[in-house]
């Protein structure tokens, strides 16, 4: 049967599918050298390919690109964390959902030091505008932690801060970032207050997590969790899940003891400096 347009394309040609296959080829590549705490530049993905780098042009128009393309791939990853970890509860008890992706998303980064520091640390990708974070998946990540958590306050309901109450900078500043959609989440409809406490829950959770994958907490006290729980107990009081936070405690409990045990962080040494030769 002779195709129609539209099935004829919807079908990849061989040269797309060879496309497509080096673009995959090219990100497995460069996680690989983020796992083994290499440096990341076009030149080294295309060496170990076994390309030169100007044939590696012919895909990723240089540094910047490479670093979107492998951050869209990653923050999949760390999104199908996250939702596996959801799944696990039920669907009608979000605050449990919350307490195990939270746990998820800690595990995530300090199994993946590397690849967490390439999509939350890395100054091209913070500096991006929302078109480059929605292509990277930055938005699928944010509106994940958004969704759980406004189920969180349907079925809580905890106090939020009237427009009133907050500060007139903050209150000035999130209405701005919500109507040119600068947000990486936030609430249509729902108190401003809202978007301001999932913000500094945000905070406390990034904060934290950031703090243990660098390495800038003993090594002992990244290993027990015990810093990361209090985190959530912040987060917990602040939100109040009443009768419901001691079986939520317990499951932070065991989901830490589950998380598997990791060695503190190399030094970077000179790193980042090697990178930046590498960009030129």
């Amino acid at each position: 049967m002779t195709p129609t347009v539209d099935s004829a394309a919807a079908v990849p040609t061989r040269r797309e599918r060879q496309r497509q296959a080096t673009y995959d080829e090219i990100i497995d590549v460069a996680r690989r050298l983020l796992g083994r705490q290499e440096t990341l530049s076009v030149r080294g993905v295309a060496t170990e390919m076994g390309l030169t780098p100007p044939a590696l042009y012919r895909y990723v128009d240089g540094y910047d690109e490479l670093l979107l393309i492998v951050a869209r791939a990653v923050f999949l990853d760390v999104v199908t964390t996250l939702e596996a970890a959801r799944d696990g509860m039920a669907d009608d008890d979000p605050a449990a959902q919350l307490v195990a992706s939270s746990v998820a998303f800690r595990g995530w980064a300090l199994t993946h030091r590397e690849e967490f520091g390439l999509i939350f640390t890395n100054p091209v990708l913070s500096t991006a505008d929302q078109a480059v974070k929605t292509v990277t998946g930055e938005q699928a990540f944010a509106r994940f932690y958004g969704e759980i958590y406004e189920r969180v306050f349907d079925r809580y309901r905890f106090a939020v801060p009237t427009d009133e109450d907050l500060d007139p900078g903050v209150a000035e500043g999130l209405r701005a970032a919500c109507a040119a959609s600068e947000l990486p989440c936030d609430f249509p409809g729902r108190p401003l207050g809202l978007t301001w406490v999932f913000m500094r829950a945000w905070s406390r959770l990034y904060g934290m997590v950031t703090l243990e994958v660098f390495g800038h907490l003993h090594p002992g006290m990244v290993a027990s969790g015990a810093m990361f729980a209090a985190m959530i107990d912040d987060n917990a009081a602040e939100i109040g899940l009443g009768n419901d936070w001691p079986r939520l405690r317990r499951l932070v409990e065991q989901r830490l003891a589950a998380t598997p045990a990791v060695a503190p962080p190399e030094p970077s040494g000179s790193r980042a400096a090697a990178a930046e030769r590498e960009k030129r």
